[in-house]
């Protein structure tokens, strides 16, 4: 059942009233998972053969965007969550006693999950390379877990962490080891010191000897013999946070016209949204997160029909999308001038977010190179040797 539009408006209300404390403070906002709980959403893409609603990609893009212009730090980590339910319902990597534990424990509090796979050295494992998070195999059964991970998303209030991490066996394998967060020897250092989604936590999560049971691991597999990724999992993880920063950007847009319409300078004797210099400015904001939104919801629609292309074109969805919302929170800036820029002003909170949407993968350089070979290929003479 999809959230009624008065359910998302009630949610982002409620997350903003706390966003700016939050963020001043960089402390987590716990009270504002529960609220998302409440209203169903934190398990809305838990699949109907485990009890859940089974949303699809298109509902979790109107959750998030209603999120993201409530707090995105609540956004990003409910969005991983949303993730990986949606993952399993698709793939069933979890055993089945441990997820039913997961899904059983989400009716009672809020049960928030997360992969983490950066390290200090290795950077993200998108643009390749193996992990340094070691797992060693206990006799009699199990792992022990050792390593350190960054910018870990929501650390803090995280039940499940899925680790990236090598076995050290020869040849290693490779794999996610499903590690609850109140197992012995883990420690979340507070290392997370941002210009934006301060309220995330993504801190640092070190792991020492942590004892993972036997069978709480998914896809291990060598290098070798590493599966090609999922696309369909990457376009959930492009056109859900891109709806996430629209969600941003548009609670920029809002509190903007708000403030156009309170300021009347003595000069002028009429508030600023009555000059059309303003209004043809709101008019360019307005069109740029319209087309972008427009292209999200539709490409995320087909994803659910099943539609490849689609799929491919998530990527894509994503820089032309939170170019937009970036640009869009620029513009807003550029026509309040200071009063924007002070900090008891929300504009300058919502620009210091929207910019992280940068550093997401797909990253930009990725895509566009893809996209760009993809193009050249296409109308490249057949006897044309592409370059390496």
């Amino acid at each position: 059942m999809a959230a009624s539009p008065g359910t998302l408006q009630r949610v982002t209300a409620e997350l903003s009233a706390r966003a700016a404390e939050h963020d001043r403070t960089g402390t987590f906002p716990a009270e504002g998972f529960e609220t998302v709980r409440r209203a169903g959403l934190l398990t809305a893409t838990v699949g109907r053969a485990h009890g859940g609603p089974g949303a699809g990609l298109a509902e979790t893009v109107r959750i998030l965007r209603a999120l993201g212009a409530g707090d995105p730090a609540v956004a990003l980590v409910t969005a991983m969550t949303l993730f990986t339910h949606a993952a399993q319902a698709r793939l069933g990597h979890w055993p089945e006693d441990v997820y039913e534990e997961v899904v059983a424990e989400s009716s009672r509090r809020p049960v928030l999950l997360n992969s983490l796979r950066v390290e200090p050295e290795l950077g993200s494992p998108a643009r390749g390379g193996l992990p340094a998070t070691t797992a060693t195999h206990v006799p009699g059964g199990g792992w022990r877990l050792s390593g350190r991970k960054i910018f870990s998303t929501g650390a803090v209030g995280l039940r499940w962490m899925l680790v990236w991490a090598r076995t050290d066996e020869d040849p290693a394998r490779v794999g996610a080891f499903l590690v609850r967060a109140d197992s012995p020897g883990i420690t979340v250092h507070p290392t997370w010191d941002h210009l934006g989604l301060r309220a995330s936590r993504s801190d640092d999560v070190e792991f020492h000897d942590v004892l993972v049971p036997e069978g709480h691991t998914t896809g291990l597999h060598t290098p070798e013999e590493a599966p090609s990724r999922d696309p369909v999992t990457g376009s959930w993880n492009a056109l859900g946070l891109t709806a996430l920063y629209l969600g941003v950007a548009g609670a920029a847009r809002d509190w903007l016209t708000g403030f156009l319409h309170e300021r009347v300078p003595t000069s002028l004797g009429a508030p600023l949204a009555t000059l059309p210099r303003f209004q043809e400015a709101v008019g360019e904001i307005e069109a740029s997160l319209t087309g972008a939104e427009a292209l999200v919801d539709g490409l995320a629609a087909r994803v659910d029909a099943g539609d490849e292309e689609a799929v491919a074109r998530a990527g894509l969805a994503k820089v032309v999308g939170t170019r937009a919302a970036i640009g869009a929170v620029e513009k807003a800036l550029s026509l309040t001038g200071n009063r924007g820029l002070a900090s008891a002003s929300p504009l300058q909170r919502h620009y210091r977010d929207v910019l992280c949407s940068r550093v997401h993968t797909p990253q930009d350089d990725t895509v566009l190179v893809a996209a760009g070979r993809a193009a050249l290929s296409r109308a490249a003479p057949p006897s044309a040797t592409p370059h390496p």
